[in-house]
């Protein structure tokens, strides 16, 4: 199993870059951040800087969208990163959700994204593309190599992550939950002609390694929050009973009133007050680094390639390091 590391990008960024520096001396493979244009500064003038202080590391975002930036300006920056590092950069994506609602705007349809995944992989690596009803290549790209993995939680949206995407990138570490949407990324693969076990799985979730679990629990609650924006788009989408998505995932949200961005993804998130204890726990990784290990086994039996440690915690160097000391050689093959 590789492990990944995703951070806001905050102020001042040099701390970020620090901290994936600490990552891959940790043995992490992965430095992912947000990219919200307006909450965060903007991540691919801080990918470089991460690139040129690291040997190994991949960088992208988790997750970009198709229309914070036009998708031959994504392409192209992707390009450009590869082209000076070696193609160390992966592209995650989804429909877009804070970057998109902060600035007034929709998410994006899942045709839009299915678009974009295609056009932006085909323009970064060297091959024609139709944006917009205009075909575009980027003549100077060489040997580029970009995979562009897909943020899912729907049945749609699973099926044309199956159907197009190089990899699945699950925010939750539910093993249940897991199963089902590996499950239906699969099989959309297969249906597609693709072979799925081609298809990367990447799940994401704060990890918060010590015995006080009341404490890990506050740290960590706010991504219930963030989970229950997509989880409330699925019931408006496919009712509260369908049957469509697990009520496993989608039950908590019942005494859910609203969301501020403003606390996006921050420990002490007042909106996050309805998210459970038993969903703190389901979702993320919590208690004495034993227990990580063993859920993590759980989801490598389930196919799960990359776990992505979410750190906007008040622990993160202690996470980095416990993970590079304990968390990561046990899960080595």
């Amino acid at each position: 199993m590789d492990f990944g590391l995703v951070l806001q990008a905050d102020p001042p960024a040099s701390a970020l870059v620090g901290l994936m520096r600490r990552a891959e001396r940790n043995g992490f493979r992965y430095g992912w951040t947000f990219d919200s244009a307006v909450l965060w500064q903007e991540p691919f003038v801080i990918y470089s800087r991460i690139l040129e202080h690291t040997e190994r590391l991949t960088v992208g975002p988790m997750v970009t969208n198709p229309g914070t930036r036009t998708w031959e300006v994504t392409a192209s920056t992707f390009a450009t990163l590869n082209d000076m590092y070696g193609n160390r950069t992966v592209c995650g994506i989804g429909r877009g959700d804070s970057a998109m609602r902060v600035a007034g705007r929709t998410p994006h349809t899942l045709a839009r994204l299915g678009q974009a995944i295609d056009a932006i992989r085909d323009l970064a690596e060297g091959r024609e593309a139709v944006v917009d009803g205009t075909a575009l290549r980027l003549p100077w790209v060489k040997e580029g190599r970009l995979p562009v993995w897909m943020a899912a939680y729907g049945p749609k949206a699973l099926a044309l992550a199956g159907q197009k995407a190089d990899g699945f990138i699950l925010q939750l570490a539910d093993p249940f939950l897991t199963e089902w949407m590996v499950k239906a990324v699969r099989t959309a693969a297969a249906e597609a002609g693709r072979d799925p076990d081609a298809v990367t799985v990447c799940v994401a979730a704060p990890a918060y390694i010590g015995d006080d679990l009341a404490h890990a629990r506050e740290q960590c609650r706010w991504f219930g929050g963030m989970v229950g924006n997509h989880v409330a788009d699925l019931v408006a989408r496919y009712g509260e009973h369908s049957g469509a998505v697990p009520e496993e995932l989608t039950a908590y949200i019942e005494r859910r009133t609203g969301y501020d961005y403003r606390h996006h993804g921050r420990a002490g998130n007042p909106d996050t007050a309805f998210v459970p204890d038993d969903i703190v726990d389901r979702f993320c990784l919590l208690g004495p680094a034993e227990a990580h290990i063993e859920k993590l086994r759980r989801l490598a039996d389930l196919g799960v390639d990359q776990f992505a440690v979410y750190a906007m915690h008040d622990a993160k160097e202690a996470t980095i390091d416990a993970y590079g000391q304990l968390v990561i050689p046990a899960l080595s093959d």
